[in-house]
């Protein structure tokens, strides 16, 4: 058990960090991104706020590492702040007509079900699945194809080289999106199968 616990990554009650401060100027960058897309076409700026957002995604993660500034706060923003470029993003394309709706609604379906196969660990008073890194891999795929998508769409030089090579991306990150996404469909198959749920008494017993 002592071992189990040790293993557990250690979150602090901190608000106020430099990872937490970079997510949320990611979060105010949403709007504004959509704003850049939709209502300006300022595709230039849109695709320079998503390539900012990229680096200070991954920025965040490193500096609460080399920092030693992970929190509880931190642990819950920065996916969702992601998970909210990536559906504003789809969202914002799909008007415009960068990305067909199917692409869009394979992606969002995804995620939809996993979040309905959450409910399969909470009702078991479980934590929800660890991470299949090659999921991760698929969601790197899939923002580094959205900005090469959006530069196809700008008068230079390089537009046929950011259609090609953003087209390429967002077709590998689909695929290993989907494929990920149906392994972790099988892990709360799984679940449901080998462990019951949880009952009044249990709960109680977990209730601090």
């Amino acid at each position: 058990m002592t071992t189990e616990r040790n293993a557990e990554p250690v979150y602090s009650d901190r608000i106020f960090t430099v990872p937490n401060v970079l997510s949320v100027i990611r979060l105010i960058g949403v709007p504004v991104f959509l704003w850049l897309l939709l209502v300006e076409k300022a595709d230039g700026w849109a695709f320079t706020l998503l390539v900012l957002s990229g680096i200070t995604d991954w920025l965040d993660g490193k500096l609460a590492r080399l920092l030693d500034q992970s929190s509880r706060l931190g642990a819950l923003l920065d996916p969702l702040v992601d998970r909210l470029y990536l559906l504003a993003t789809l969202g914002g394309f799909l008007i415009r007509g960068i990305l067909p709706w199917w692409v869009v609604l394979i992606l969002v379906g995804r995620d939809a079900i996993l979040t309905v196969t959450l409910g399969i660990y909470k009702r078991r008073d479980l934590p929800p699945p660890d991470v299949i890194y090659l999921g991760k891999a698929a969601t790197f795929a899939l923002m580094s194809a959205l900005p090469w998508l959006l530069a196809g769409q700008m008068d230079w030089a390089a537009a046929g080289f950011g259609r090609a090579f953003g087209g390429a991306f967002l077709v590998w990150g689909t695929a290993v999106y989907v494929w990920t996404g149906i392994l972790y469909v099988g892990k709360a198959v799984a679940v449901a199968r080998a462990i019951p749920p949880a009952g009044p008494s249990d709960t109680a017993r977990a209730t601090p």
